[in-house]
């Protein structure tokens, strides 16, 4: 089945952006990127934004894309981009918090944090995207930062059996990403960040007992529900989460106007194509979990979402305490969800199909 093109008026705008360029003028960008470009609305936004940004720049600006372990292992990007080994990289910044601090996250997912709308809102047009660059600015690194995608949300875990109450997650091991992987410690989980590749063989050899890992649609082609029959919802660890590139800053200085803009741009578009699509693609893998594989989708009860917050709010506390950039991010954040509650509080339905009795 062919994409839909949903971008034709902002491909346009990046066609006319892309046409002063000189012909002489022509980059080629080499670009790492953290999870394997075939995996569609995961990966596949580093790849759709390498072929339009070629294609509308005439090939004057080209992006070649590497793998997970091709070029720098996932979680080193950030340093081999900052260090001026490659030029670019595709990522997001919540692998990045063992040397940026848990700050990070707060660009990447929030537990019980925005959902896309809200969340794009504040890193384009509520200054969130300059608190993000001056997060990498203060840390010394010589990045350029774009956002380049946001995911809808995610599963919050695979397990080997039903998780009724929190005991019942006292002792498992278990994948887990950013500050939710924190809230699952204080429940008795030891948590270890494994990038997607090595996720099903960890399973398979009992290294790791359950496992969180991106959309439905995603963990299908991980094929997790060969070895794991119970997936939860609501993804509240990570309602939404941000993609960037990162460019070296030399890089970046020594690229023409009209190339920074159509990378600017591209990425704009880039995250609409792929929330669009990954919003296309999850309900027909639940489906098939469900009649073909005999997967339970099941939505945590009301008792279990409130532990998971109060748990919350003990990392937010002990984070804040630790870690004054990290208050002064979260407090811009709060201050602009305040203002925005009014907005969503008067200006939506209330969302259909969400109120669980219990269960699947």
């Amino acid at each position: 089945m062919r994409r839909p093109h949903l971008l034709t008026s902002l491909s346009l705008l990046i066609l006319a952006l892309a046409l002063p360029v000189a012909a002489g003028d022509k980059r080629l960008l080499k670009m790492p990127v953290y999870v394997s470009s075939s995996l569609k609305a995961l990966g596949t936004n580093a790849s759709w934004l390498a072929e339009h940004v070629s294609k509308v720049s005439g090939g004057s600006l080209r992006i070649k894309l590497y793998d997970p372990g091709k070029l720098v292992p996932t979680r080193e990007i950030l340093q081999a981009v900052h260090a001026g080994h490659v030029d670019a990289g595709f990522t997001t910044a919540g692998y990045n918090t063992g040397v940026l601090g848990m700050k990070a996250s707060i660009f990447s997912a929030v537990p019980f944090g925005p959902e896309a709308p809200e969340y794009l809102s504040w890193i384009y047009y509520g200054g969130g995207r300059t608190l993000w660059q001056t997060m990498y600015d203060k840390a010394k690194y010589q990045v350029h930062s774009i956002p380049c995608g946001i995911l809808p949300p995610e599963t919050s875990g695979w397990f080997p059996r039903p998780v009724d109450k929190p005991e019942d997650l006292k002792g498992l091991q278990m994948r887990f990403f950013g500050l939710g992987a924190l809230i699952m410690e204080k429940l008795g989980v030891s948590t270890t960040l494994l990038p997607g590749a090595e996720v099903f063989p960890a399973l398979e050899k009992g290294a790791i007992d359950a496992t969180e890992f991106s959309m439905p649609s995603i963990d299908e082609r991980l094929g997790l529900y060969k070895i794991l029959k119970y997936n939860y919802y609501p993804g509240w660890h990570q309602p939404a989460t941000l993609l960037e590139v990162i460019v070296n800053k030399e890089v970046w200085a020594g690229m023409s106007e009209q190339h920074r803009s159509l990378l600017e741009m591209g990425c704009k578009a880039a995250t609409l194509d792929g929330f669009a699509l990954g919003e296309s693609l999850q309900f027909p893998a639940m489906k098939r979990n469900l009649e073909e594989r005999g997967v339970h989708n099941r939505y945590w009860s009301p008792e279990m979402l409130a532990v998971f917050r109060e748990k919350w709010h003990e990392v937010l506390s002990e984070q804040i305490d630790k870690d004054q950039d990290f208050k002064l991010i979260w407090d811009e954040l709060q201050a602009f969800r305040k203002d925005y509650a009014v907005w969503s509080r008067w200006g939506f339905l209330p969302r259909p199909g969400t109120v669980r009795e219990g269960g699947e």
